[in-house]
């Protein structure tokens, strides 16, 4: 679904909703009003369920939202803003769920027509708020990699690549649009949000207060267990990510490198690093018109290739090696069997500390005379010259208790039965290191291969750490929650066949 039929719906269900207000409830006091309350309200309820499904991912949003503001802030007037944002990083999750929350509840209220005068204030800041957030991702498409945010006279052309967050997460991983798209659309709902606040008083208003504050507060506390079922006690029940329930990972993947690969040069940007001016020339006239640009004003050249045939996804990122640094990617999705991954995009330790330790080295003597043994072979003597005590250095790893706890007490148990079937275990880790992994695996004795990838990658596969997933011949069988995995034995019977 894209944006333009999302809209025809929601405005085809304020229409339905209009109509029983209006000439079932004979509650409305201006058509209007009525369509506009309707509408948003509708719109706010599915954008922000959407999100509700997934609030561990649009907590990863807020955290890259967050990444980019401190990187804006620093080194400016404002600096002191900076340190904000990495402590904000540590509640992502939280923040996330207040304003997914916030804005199925919004939502809620405009269709009842709660608190005119409140909603509409409340409507217009988290109006004003998305659109910030959307503006501001859309303008650092024209700020330049080396130039800050607020050097406005330095500001070049406008480049997707420039956008420090590619995608403003509105509508989760259900629609990905574009931040410009994300900005307009914001910029279009401040039309009605404006609206509201200077005509509050024609809102229609439905049932008693008393019944209208009931339905909000039952509202946030239902939302409030909904979010943390889909992340705390169960992954996403509906899955909009690539990586979804049998998903053919290998034949997508394949897909999207050839879209990759069929893209064509088809043209050259230049770029003049003291003036800014820019020149775009297209292959047929490259040779003929490159040839009248000075060479020593400083050009930076970028190529303008053609649009992919398809737009791709996080599949095409699927890169997973082991700790020597060997690419086990085609292994992993060229392998006819059953196999259980296990997805951790990130270790969860307690620290780590620097341990002396000692070892006693024996120094061997060869004898240079050569004598024969029992059975008339020559051999070389050997005899002990010292033995000498000696220090060294390791690094020990300390496990958040909880961590370990769920790979030796769930995950343990689960890839030793299927190993002992005969079926592939192996876990994949984000941003660690083969010490790290190695300590891991021997401290809580798991018999599995350890293997590395990008950490939002991994968080994209499955939305728990550590999460499980059941893979066949490049395919997604099924995964699972650390808390909903089944018995060895269930899964075996239900998708092992």
């Amino acid at each position: 679904m894209n944006l333009q039929t999302l809209l025809l719906v929601i405005g085809s269900v304020a229409i339905v909703l209009t109509l029983i207000v209006g000439l079932i409830m004979k509650g409305h006091k201006s058509w209007l009003m009525t369509y506009l309350q309707n509408f948003c309200g509708a719109f706010y309820i599915f954008s922000g369920w959407v999100k509700a499904v997934d609030p561990m991912g649009m907590g990863f949003k807020i955290a890259d939202y967050f990444t980019a503001f401190e990187s804006v802030f620093s080194g400016t007037w404002f600096s002191f803003l900076s340190p904000l944002f990495p402590f904000l990083s540590q509640y992502q999750i939280g923040i996330s769920m207040f304003v997914i929350i916030f804005e199925i509840v919004l939502g809620i209220m405009l269709i009842m027509g709660h608190r005119p005068k409140a909603l509409s204030w409340m409507f217009f800041i988290l109006l004003l708020f998305f659109t910030g957030l959307t503006g501001f991702t859309f303008l650092t498409g024209y700020v330049p990699p080396d130039v800050n945010f607020f050097q406005f006279g330095q500001w070049g052309a406008f480049k997707e690549t420039n956008q420090q967050v590619t995608d403003c997460g509105c509508f989760g991983d259900f629609i990905k649009l574009k931040p410009k798209i994300s900005f307009f659309k914001d910029l279009a709902l401040m039309v009605p949000a404006i609206f509201f606040l200077f005509k509050h008083k024609s809102m229609h208003q439905l049932f008693s207060l008393r019944l209208r504050d009931m339905i909000v507060v039952a509202s946030i506390v239902g939302l409030i267990i909904y979010c943390l079922s889909n992340f705390v006690w169960d992954i996403p029940h509906a899955d909009f990510r690539p990586f979804k329930k049998n998903a053919n990972v290998r034949e997508q993947k394949a897909i999207e490198m050839q879209a990759l690969a069929d893209v064509d040069i088809i043209g050259w940007e230049f770029t003049n690093t003291k003036t800014g001016e820019i020149a775009s020339i297209m292959n047929p006239d490259y040779m003929a018109i490159y040839k009248s640009y000075p060479k020593d004003e400083g050009w930076v050249v970028d190529q303008i290739k053609s649009e992919p045939t398809l737009v791709p996804s996080k599949i095409s990122e699927f890169e997973i090696v082991d700790t020597d640094g060997y690419d086990k990617t085609e292994d992993i999705l060229n392998d006819p069997n059953y196999a259980v991954m296990i997805v951790s995009y990130k270790l969860k330790g307690a620290g780590s500390e620097e341990v002396q330790s000692t070892y006693m080295d024996t120094i061997m003597k060869l004898d240079t005379l050569q004598t024969k043994d029992a059975d008339g072979d020559f051999i070389i003597e050997k005899s002990i010259a010292d033995i000498q005590q000696k220090n060294y250095t390791y690094t020990d790893y300390k496990w958040d208790e909880s961590f370990a706890d769920d790979y030796t007490s769930i995950i343990k148990p689960f890839t030793q039965k299927a190993s002992a079937d005969g079926y592939k275990t192996y876990a994949v880790v984000g941003g660690s290191g083969a010490e790290q992994l190695a300590d891991l695996k021997e401290e809580l004795g798991l018999g599995l291969d350890m293997y590395t990838a990008d950490d939002i990658l991994l968080k994209t596969i499955v939305r728990s750490n550590p999460g499980i997933v059941l893979w066949k011949d490049g395919k997604i069988v099924s995964k699972w929650h650390k808390k909903k995995l089944p018995s060895y034995e269930e899964v075996k019977q239900e998708f092992i066949k």
